[in-house]
């Protein structure tokens, strides 16, 4: 199973809990500038809940970009011994967009969001109606580099999208209503794209 690495830009993004990353799969870097000296005791106590799992960087040095580069040096490093790996950098910096253009062309799985319930994975766990995972399905494939060719494959991935938790009916219905939003078009059996850019 790909780890899903999520590297937090505290300097930008404060996420008072980490609680919806509780129970999956994940490895939580938390950057902190080099003259933030406080972190509320709520987002330590769910940071700690994760052990060896978590971890705080803090930058030694100040300027503009400093704490991105940390982050996009860790994304390198990482990305060498497990590229496989999902990278989701947490921030509303869009200073990071040209870097994750350059890591998809590389092969690399890599993101930006806004804030942690942003994540797509994230997103699509907690979805409940036919439109939240619908939404969730299209972010999901918006951003991958390889997307399933064929009917059965593309149901298998949308049933992993959502921890195999829903019915074939329910996976059938979602089939039918990417295909009415015109998301994706199936033809004898091959499936084809139509995706809003990744963002």
């Amino acid at each position: 199973m790909k780890t899903n690495y999520i590297l937090i830009d505290y300097e930008n993004v404060q996420p008072k809990s980490l609680a919806l990353l509780n129970g999956g799969e994940f490895k939580v870097f938390v950057f902190v500038g080099a003259k933030q000296v406080k972190i509320p005791l709520e987002f330590a106590k769910t940071l700690q809940s994760f052990g060896t799992a978590a971890d705080y960087i803090q930058i030694s040095g100040n300027g503009t970009n400093a704490l991105d580069f940390h982050i996009a040096f860790t994304i390198g490093e990482l990305s060498a011994n497990e590229p496989e790996a999902y990278f989701h950098i947490i921030s509303k910096d869009t200073g990071f967009d040209p870097l994750i253009e350059y890591l998809r062309k590389r092969k690399i799985l890599a993101r930006r969001s806004k804030g942690i319930a942003e994540i797509p994975l994230l997103r699509a766990v907690n979805a409940k109606t036919t439109t939240e995972r619908v939404d969730a399905i299209v972010h999901n494939f918006a951003a991958r580099t390889g997307r399933p060719r064929k009917r059965e494959t593309l149901i298998n991935a949308i049933n992993a999208l959502f921890a195999k938790k829903l019915s074939e009916a329910e996976l059938a219905s979602l089939v039918k209503s990417l295909v009415k939003g015109g998301y994706v078009t199936i033809e004898d059996d091959s499936v084809s794209y139509n995706l809003p850019p990744a963002n």
